[in-house]
């Protein structure tokens, strides 16, 4: 066998890409195992959105390469999106680069800014791409603990207290996956403070921000946050267009340009039909986003209905596409209680282990899944519960 690059030697495989193809291994013919695990939207873009692809499909002349910047109406189209949204001015131009979904921009920031050794801050809990792409470049991992005593937030001051002079990047992610926390206005500002005095990057990720969040922010909106910050936000949450890969980086012209003299030896730009698609999505308006935030609070109350019958506790107030919730303490074991729930009840719930060492008696559920699905896992982890425990549960 021919031997593989030691980079990959210390990274596992995403857990979702193991575990979503043993979920599918149980689904039978008359029944499939319900996925209230990853957060895939499974409502639709705007109808003027999906007439855009085919439209633009349709032309003879859609289909060749397309620019590594996007075209112009794309990246004009972003920053009125994000003037409207987060009273943040960018230059079309210079300040904006267009990414085939903002995961791709993590492991393009990382190549452009980070040499081996250098450390990287990243949260626990947090997203697990960033722990696995800065092994990837030879960064080495300092994580950041959140921690649920504190509500999920940073603690500014312990961090102000250590040692950040090896630090080139850290990763910021509000509002916060998997906790749903959402950052303060203070706390970014202490944040860019921190980041000019010992010379690192920060990046936040910023895709969750106008679900079920009244006060949408981005860190681009704290004075002089720009010199030290970028920004990555996407279609694939807000918009319900996961499967697109549609998304950007935002920021100073100088920091864009590195990222893409990457980007641009990784990939040959986006499909035309899919831009103009984005800029029709980004026209949404308030009454497209207060429809989808009305259906996901239900949603969201049916899926606190599953946790309580679980007897988890929900953490603090949340905002975003799940909800986390501290495992029962008779639970000594998350990861096989999931598996019991999921070969018992044909119910998957995501384990919180798979976000850090901090969130191992924790769990959580994905909105993505309307209210008569709700229902049925409902039923199912009630009646599971009643043969493994002979109690009975009250119907929602």
């Amino acid at each position: 066998m021919i031997p593989t690059a030691q980079r990959i030697q210390q990274v596992e495989e995403y857990y979702f890409s193991k575990k979503l193809a043993e979920v599918r291994s149980l689904d039978r013919p008359d029944s499939k195992v319900i996925n209230l695990g990853i957060g895939s939207p499974d409502l639709a873009p705007s109808a003027s959105t999906i007439e855009a692809l085919n439209n633009t499909a349709r032309l003879p002349g859609s289909h060749g390469y397309q620019s590594y910047k996007g075209i112009p109406a794309l990246r004009q189209a972003i920053a009125s999106f994000y003037a409207t949204t987060y009273r943040v001015t960018l230059d079309p131009e210079k300040h904006l680069l267009p990414l085939m979904g903002s995961k791709e921009g993590i492991m393009h920031i990382s190549l452009a800014f980070l040499n081996e050794g250098e450390e990287v801050l990243v949260p626990n809990p947090g997203y697990p791409t960033y722990t696995s792409v800065t092994t990837l470049c030879g960064g080495k991992i300092r994580y950041y603990s959140l921690k649920e005593e504190n509500g999920w937030r940073l603690d500014l001051d312990d961090l102000k207290q250590q040692d950040l002079s090896k630090v080139k990047i850290m990763w910021i992610n509000y509002p916060h996956m998997p906790t749903g926390t959402v950052a303060t206005q203070g706390e970014l500002e202490t944040l860019v403070a921190l980041a000019k005095k010992h010379q690192f990057l920060i990046v936040n990720d910023n895709p969750y921000s106008l679900i079920l969040n009244d006060y949408p922010l981005s860190i681009l909106s704290i004075p002089g946050a720009t010199e030290v910050a970028l920004e990555l936000n996407s279609l694939s949450k807000s918009h319900n267009m996961a499967g697109w890969r549609i998304g950007w980086l935002a920021g100073d012209q100088e920091l864009i340009d590195a990222v893409l003299k990457v980007k641009s030896n990784m990939d040959s730009g986006m499909f035309l039909g899919l831009q103009q698609a984005a800029v029709e999505a980004l026209k949404s308006d308030r009454d497209w986003f207060k429809q989808q935030n009305e259906i996901y609070s239900t949603r969201k109350e049916r899926a606190v209905a599953i946790l309580n019958l679980l007897d988890c506790e929900i953490t603090t107030r949340q905002s975003g596409l799940f909800v986390w919730a501290r495992a029962p303490q008779h639970v000594v074991s998350v990861e096989k209680w999931i598996d019991e729930i999921l070969y018992g009840a044909r119910v998957f719930i995501t384990p919180g282990f798979i976000f850090g060492t901090e969130g191992k008696n924790y769990v959580r559920i994905s909105l993505c899944a309307d209210e008569r699905i709700f229902q049925e896992a409902f039923n199912r982890i009630a009646r599971w519960k009643q043969l493994t425990t002979n109690t009975q549960t009250v119907a929602i």
